[in-house]
């Protein structure tokens, strides 16, 4: 599978992450599902593709950050902690303050909604990126 467009889910694959690709290793791609008070996005990642450490902040009940993968299969990680493998079904639920990051296993895409929960001073800290080392020993060994 070399093409988003070749990639089967439920959700817009959206447009490359053009956006946000400093914070990336890899292309991934941003389709946004709603707005309001709790957007949604469809975020999707080729093969091997990850997103740099980051906090999400927030109070209030803001800031935690909700992971709902619907197609593919990926890893989310928190700081301190062992990867959680993402498959379509999984979902992770992020506390706000937490340092983490999430993206594609090193031979499937992944795609996972997105949200925020809303609140007061809420605000994302984008980190140093995961490092080939952290990532390798993690797509080789399935997390165990």
């Amino acid at each position: 599978m070399t093409s988003p467009d070749d990639f089967d889910q439920p959700f817009p694959t959206g447009e490359a992450n053009d956006a946000f690709a400093q914070y990336f290793t890899g292309q991934s791609y941003l389709a946004p599902l709603a707005g309001g008070s709790v957007p949604v996005s469809n975020v999707s990642f080729e093969p091997g593709c990850r997103n740099n450490w980051h906090v999400h902040h927030g109070s209030a009940g803001g800031g935690d950050q909700v992971l709902l993968c619907t197609a593919g299969s990926g890893w989310y990680q928190a700081e301190g902690e062992e990867p959680v493998s993402m498959v379509a079904g999984s979902v992770v639920r992020v506390p706000a303050g937490t340092k983490h990051w999430h993206g594609a296993k090193a031979d499937a895409w992944f795609s996972h909604l997105a949200f925020i929960t809303p609140g007061e001073g809420v605000s994302n800290e984008w980190l140093e990126p995961v490092t080939d080392e952290v990532y390798g020993q993690l797509s080789t060994n399935d997390g165990k």
